[in-house]
């Protein structure tokens, strides 16, 4: 087991990255297969030696060997949730497809939270093809949901092959993760007159509801959710009171905008957070504990 777990974290950290190209490359719209990693000042190319996942990033101090460019810690950290990610799927899952599947789907996780983090984008290049996979595993590995045993049994009034009532588990979630996200969205443009949710959120919900299914992507949205309402009052809360942005507050006050403060609130309760990146948290949330081994006809029907 410990070798196996082992192998598992090694193999992760080489995937995780690999991630961190995805994380800045795919928003670019530049391709991840060339040129090879390269420092983005001196554009020195990055020797194998000073790419090895983690360990390189300490012995090089976090810069670049040429020019002491600093090296964001988000390049370990990507890597070494990777590694840690793929350990608890094995430990979850065992020598199973099932932890195959679940590996990608945290792979595609890591790249929409971090993504979101850095730029509050949630590429298409990453939706479409993630959200494909998870259709076509749906054939393989049972989404084990439920929904689409009731769907057979309620309404054609017969018992589905297991293969057909996985592929609807996983279009009854992505149906129900996309377009409840939205409805949400629709209604707070129709109430408050601007957007408050991006096209992307909506999409990676599809996608986490094709693998997760139609219970999954309920509890996930409600997750990520509460987790995002949470931390979002805290932040803008922090920004706030920390003086955030007082000299253009300041400015706007003299002009007649209004109070100082009132302009730094209506400045703070503006704050965009990433929806993504707490969705993801809410799905790896959903994997570990709402998800359990293949068996039978869904989890809720044990």
């Amino acid at each position: 087991m410990v070798i196996v777990a082992a192998f598992f974290f090694l193999f992760g950290i080489v995937v995780g990255s690999f991630l961190n190209v995805c994380i800045t490359r795919i928003p670019e719209g530049l391709s991840i297969v060339s040129p090879g990693s390269r420092c983005p000042r001196c554009l020195t190319p990055i020797k194998p030696y000073d790419n090895v996942p983690i360990f390189a990033w300490i012995w090089l101090g976090g810069k670049c060997r040429s020019c002491k460019l600093p090296i964001s810690a988000m390049y370990p950290f990507v890597e070494l949730a990777t590694g840690l990610l793929f350990v608890a799927c094995f430990f979850r899952f065992g020598l199973s497809p099932e932890t195959g599947k679940w590996i990608l789907f945290c792979c595609l996780l890591i790249v929409f939270a971090i993504t979101d983090v850095r730029v509050r984008i949630l590429p298409d290049a990453v939706n479409w093809p993630g959200f494909a996979l998870g259709m076509l595993f749906s054939l393989v590995v049972p989404v084990n949901d439920g929904a689409g045993y009731v769907l057979g049994v309620r309404v054609l009034h017969r018992v589905l092959p297991d293969t057909l009532i996985s592929f609807l588990d996983a279009s009854l979630g992505a149906l129900f993760g996309g377009m409840f996200l939205w409805g949400v969205a629709t209604l707070y443009r129709a109430v408050r007159g601007r957007e408050g949710m991006g096209q992307g959120d909506i999409k990676m919900m599809a996608l986490i509801g094709s693998f997760v299914g139609l219970r999954g992507a309920f509890f996930t949205i409600l997750l990520g959710t509460l987790l995002g309402s949470i931390l979002g009052v805290l932040v803008i809360l922090a920004i706030y009171f920390s003086g955030w942005k007082t000299p253009l507050a300041r400015r706007a006050s003299r002009r007649g905008l209004g109070s100082v403060n009132g302009v730094r609130w209506a400045i703070a309760s503006r704050y965009q957070l990433p929806l993504g990146t707490f969705l993801a948290v809410g799905a790896l949330a959903v994997m570990f504990f709402l998800t359990g081994p293949s068996s039978g006809r869904g989890l809720l029907f044990r």
